[in-house]
C-alpha cells in the first residue's frame, strides 16, 4: 500500500506576519486571498481534494486554511499540531529573545530544550508527528490533504527523509506551501513536482 501525503501549511495569520508563537489567531486578509488564488488557481489536483479523507492540525488557522481551500469537513487531529511554545505563546520573536536570550539560544541548539521551559521540545514533535506519519502510511492508502503548521511539515521532513534534527532549522516552510511525501513499505519519499 502507498499512501501519498500532501502536507498544506497553513495560510499567514498574524502571528506567522509577525514572527510570534501562535495564540490561535485566525488568517490575515491577506493569507485568505492567497489561499482563494490557490483554490482557484488549481494548484491542488482534484486527486488531493479528497474531502473525506482530509485531516487538519486542531489549530484556527489551520480549520480556516482547510476550509478556505475547500475541505471544510476536514478531522482535527492533534498529533498534527505544532509545536507547543510553553509560555511564549502569543509572544513575538524578537521579544523573547530580548527578554530571555540564553533560553532562546538553547531552544535554538538544544533540540531537547523545551520552549519557554515548559513547552513540547524538538525531539518530542518530530516523534509524535513521525508516529503519525507511520500510522498514516500503514492504515491509509491514496491521497491524503494534511493543513498543517509550518513546524509540522518541517517536523515531517526530518522524520521522513531521517535528516539530523540540526537540519529542522534549516527548513524553511512558508505559508501555503505545499510539500508530498510518498510512503510504502516502512520507507517515504519527498516528491518534487
Amino acid at each position: 500500500m502507498t499512501i501519498r501525503v500532501i502536507l498544506v501549511s497553513a495560510a499567514e495569520s498574524e502571528a506567522s506576519r509577525s514572527a510570534a508563537f501562535d495564540d490561535g489567531t485566525p488568517l490575515t486578509d491577506r493569507g485568505r486571498a492567497a489561499a482563494d488564488r490557490l483554490r482557484t488557481n488549481g494548484a491542488l489536483s482534484p486527486a488531493e481534494n479528497v474531502r473525506v479523507r482530509a485531516r487538519r492540525a486542531p489549530s484556527p488557522r489551520c480549520h480556516e486554511t482547510a476550509t478556505l481551500l475547500g475541505h471544510p469537513g476536514a478531522m482535527p487531529e492533534p498529533a498534527l499540531a505544532g509545536q507547543d511554545p510553553g509560555s511564549w505563546r502569543g509572544r513575538p520573536l524578537d521579544a523573547v529573545a530580548a527578554a530571555e536570550p540564553a533560553a532562546l539560544a538553547a531552544w535554538l541548539s538544544d533540540p531537547a530544550t523545551p520552549p519557554g521551559g515548559d513547552g513540547e521540545p524538538l525531539t518530542a514533535l518530530v516523534r509524535r508527528v513521525g508516529a503519525h506519519l507511520d500510522h498514516l502510511a500503514e492504515t491509509v492508502t491514496g491521497p491524503l490533504p494534511l493543513f498543517v503548521e509550518p513546524d509540522t511539515v518541517r517536523a515531517a521532513l526530518v522524520h521522513a527523509l531521517g535528516l539530523p534534527l540540526a537540519t529542522y532549522w534549516r527548513l524553511d516552510v512558508r505559508p501555503l506551501a505545499v510539500t508530498t511525501l510518498s510512503g510504502h513499505g516502512g520507507r517515504w519519499n519527498l516528491v518534487l513536482s
